[in-house]
């Protein structure tokens, strides 16, 4: 596997978020994942060039409740994109899979259905490990939420797109 990086490749995306209102929702639950998380997307959001005074963040209390958070977001802030973030851990119940397919389906009707993309930042760990090195707090780490800030751009200026490019 010579030549090949994980993670998604942002080299030919739209990334000017200049005129972009973006909306981050952010689950308490697990806050030292969720905030490092957050961080990371406030900084690739500002590496788009996103006005801060563009960008709304509310807290939640847990995953559960970010699609809730998100709509409230659309509605009441008008914004052109919002990232859910949360962090959900597998512990000895079903809880975890009930949280992980009722959160992952809302947020993606949600998006479908407002027409405002809404950028799925849902850690699902198997462990605490998982979750603090894909938050970037481990030394071989990688903050997601770095990710999903240039994907928020990215699909916004999508959305506003009047039209697309065609291969010809």
């Amino acid at each position: 596997m010579s030549g090949f990086k994980k993670g998604v490749d942002f080299s030919s995306a739209s990334l000017d978020g200049k005129k972009l209102k973006i909306g981050i929702v952010v689950a308490r639950w697990n806050a030292k994942v969720t905030d490092a998380l957050a961080d990371g997307c406030i900084k690739s959001l500002k590496e788009a060039k996103v006005d801060m005074k563009n960008v709304t963040l509310v807290r939640v209390a847990g995953s559960f409740e970010l699609p809730f958070g998100a709509k409230m977001l659309i509605e009441k802030n008008k914004v052109d994109a919002v990232i859910c973030i949360g962090t959900l851990i597998k512990g000895e119940t079903m809880h975890f899979e009930y949280i992980c397919e009722s959160v992952s389906r809302a947020i993606m009707n949600l998006g479908i259905s407002s027409g405002i993309p809404v950028i799925f930042g849902v850690l699902t760990c198997l462990s605490d490990e998982q979750a603090l090195a894909r938050a970037g707090l481990t030394k071989m780490g990688h903050n997601h939420g770095l990710d999903w800030g240039k994907t928020a751009v990215e699909m916004a200026n999508m959305k506003n797109a009047t039209s697309f490019k065609t291969l010809e």
